[in-house]
């Protein structure tokens, strides 16, 4: 049975509005990082990130999501200073340049900041508002639209707590407690995105079960922000394979975040994902149902 999926529109910051519902949005991925366990590194250069940025977007990227720290599990945290010394350079260069939106993944306060000086209008934070209080009321003055996403711990620790009941309706449950606390901070309700964090605080049973009953986070009454691209989950039924031969599973994971209700999917590989979300919302048409407005 193929989920119903509700229609928002979330305001940017920058005046612009992200229309979710009618079609599936892809956001790019775009890591400065050194240590990226999806890609070999190579964005760390300037000039490299910002052709990758536009390529993203000449092949239908509707979203770049700019990250300039490995988030990965085990991954060693990095200053405030190195993260806006990856991400700078590229967000100049991309200024004036890029038509799509562009996200800033970050949980510091001082790098959102930054950020949005330089045309950022989201904000993708990895720990819900929880690493860094001040990140709350910076989004909300700044009037970013906000990713939130479901996690516990840090990277170091994060799988020691994947214990849960029902994990959606734990997700749940945690998720709604991070929309209170963003409108608490100053963040209106209209431009949170929740996010389930695949992979994260998850062990692969997990991530797998997200997906299938993916349909459940509907009932926070935001849009769903999906990322299953590459993660190591994919490999509990591919097998032991490395993150840049996972673009199948990638493919199946996403199709199925779709059809439970995603209304953007984040990936590495735009111009493949792009068809993908195509065919899946093609099936989603096909399927007759109420139309839910927000």
């Amino acid at each position: 049975m193929i989920a119903p999926r509700a229609s928002f529109s979330v305001p940017l910051s920058d005046g612009r509005t992200l229309d979710l519902g009618p079609r599936t949005l892809v956001m790019g991925i775009l890591n400065v990082t050194p240590d990226s366990f999806a890609d070999d590194g190579r964005r760390i250069d300037a000039d490299i990130a910002i052709a990758a940025a536009l390529d993203m977007a000449a092949s239908g990227a509707d979203i770049i999501d700019l990250g300039g720290e490995s988030t990965r599990p085990g991954a060693a945290p990095v200053s405030a200073d190195d993260e806006l010394g990856r991400v700078m350079p590229v967000l100049e260069g991309l200024r004036g340049r890029l038509d799509v939106p562009l996200s800033i993944d970050t949980y510091k306060a001082d790098v959102a900041e930054w950020a949005l000086d330089l045309g950022a209008t989201i904000v993708n934070d990895i720990s819900g508002l929880t690493y860094d209080p001040a990140l709350g009321p910076v989004a909300g003055r700044r009037r970013a639209a906000v990713i939130l996403m479901h996690n516990r711990g840090r990277s170091s620790d994060m799988y020691a707590r994947a214990t849960y009941g029902r994990v959606v309706d734990d997700i749940a449950s945690e998720l709604g407690a991070r929309i209170r606390a963003a409108e608490g901070a100053g963040v209106a309700i209209e431009r949170v995105i929740v996010d389930p964090g695949i992979g994260f605080a998850k062990r692969a049973g997990h991530s797998l079960e997200v997906l299938a009953d993916l349909a459940r986070l509907a009932a926070l009454g935001r849009p769903i922000l999906c990322g299953p691209s590459r993660k190591s989950f994919l490999t509990a039924a591919i097998g032991d394979v490395p993150p840049g031969a996972r673009d199948w599973a990638t493919a199946a994971a996403t199709t199925a975040a779709v059809l439970a209700g995603a209304h953007i999917v984040r990936v590495h590989d735009v111009a493949a994902a792009r068809d993908v979300v195509r065919v899946a919302d093609a099936i989603r048409l096909s399927a007759p149902r109420e139309v839910v407005e927000h």
